[in-house]
């Protein structure tokens, strides 16, 4: 069986680390670097970094933070924010990451997916998906079923949660696994900095759907959320920030107890 991951995330802005609920209401939670150290010696399976506001400002991604984390890390690190072209993911590669995640730009122009696959390789390539449930009887898109029993498409939201696209979430993400993406970080802004767990019918529904890995974003508070996002929400990888970043338990706390539970994760 293969092991799943833990990954945590830093949301940078201004070159600190800050977390929100809903994406709002931002707070500093330390500077970047010295974090994924932390979450290095810890264990952490990968780090990823995303420039939050870089789309919404119209501005590249801070090189420099990648550089100096770059140099600390024995561990893959993947960045997102800003990030609009080819020679941009060049750039953020050569500066010291494995991964790009891609978001805004993959929605105003899907062709950066393939040109990024074709350029650099599948396993560079992370499409993250912001998504919220929409229950407007205009819009249409793949029924999900919640967990009160009713059901709604989600939509795609882009900008920092900022902006609605008109675009299904699961057919979006069977897309963008058809352009050559290697995997979907997909958050949900009915979860996000909520800590009450992550949207499990929106992850489980997109997972099962298509081949390549979902890492579930958005929402945990407790040791139990991450075993709930494996094993109903049939991710790959699960991905959380604030419980981290402010001491409420560690990766190596996580992973004792999802060993507990028989879920297979790395040491």
């Amino acid at each position: 069986m293969l092991t799943r991951r833990i990954i945590p995330c830093l949301d940078i802005k201004d070159g600190r680390v800050v977390k929100g609920t809903n994406f709002l209401g931002l707070r500093d939670a330390g500077d970047p670097v010295e974090l994924s150290v932390r979450y290095n010696t810890q264990g952490a399976d990968e780090v990823v970094f995303l420039d939050i506001t870089a789309s919404k400002e119209e501005r590249g991604t801070l090189v420099e933070v990648i550089k100096r984390a770059a140099d600390e890390l024995f561990l893959p690190l993947t960045v997102g924010g800003g990030i609009r072209t080819t020679d941009d993911i060049q750039q953020i590669l050569r500066a010291g990451a494995d991964k790009v995640s891609i978001n805004t730009s993959a929605v105003l122009n899907p062709g950066l997916v393939s040109e990024g696959a074709e350029s650099f390789g599948t396993q560079c390539i992370v499409v993250a998906m912001d998504v919220r449930r929409n229950f407007n009887e205009s819009f249409t898109g793949t029924s999900v079923t919640l967990q009160d029993g009713s059901n709604c498409p989600y939509e795609v939201v882009t900008h920092g949660g900022s902006r609605p696209t008109g675009i299904d979430a699961v057919t979006w993400a069977k897309r963008v696994e058809e352009l050559g993406a290697g995997e979907i970080l997909l958050t949900s802004m009915e979860t996000d900095g909520t800590k009450d767990g992550f949207d499990l019918p929106i992850t489980r529904t997109i997972a099962d759907m298509i081949e390549i890995p979902v890492i579930a974003s958005g929402g945990v508070g407790t040791l139990s959320h991450f075993y709930d996002g494996f094993v109903e929400g049939h991710a790959s990888a699960c991905l959380a920030a604030s419980v981290f970043h402010y001491g409420e338990f560690t990766i190596r706390d996580v992973k004792e107890y999802l060993r507990s539970r028989e879920i297979p994760v790395r040491p």
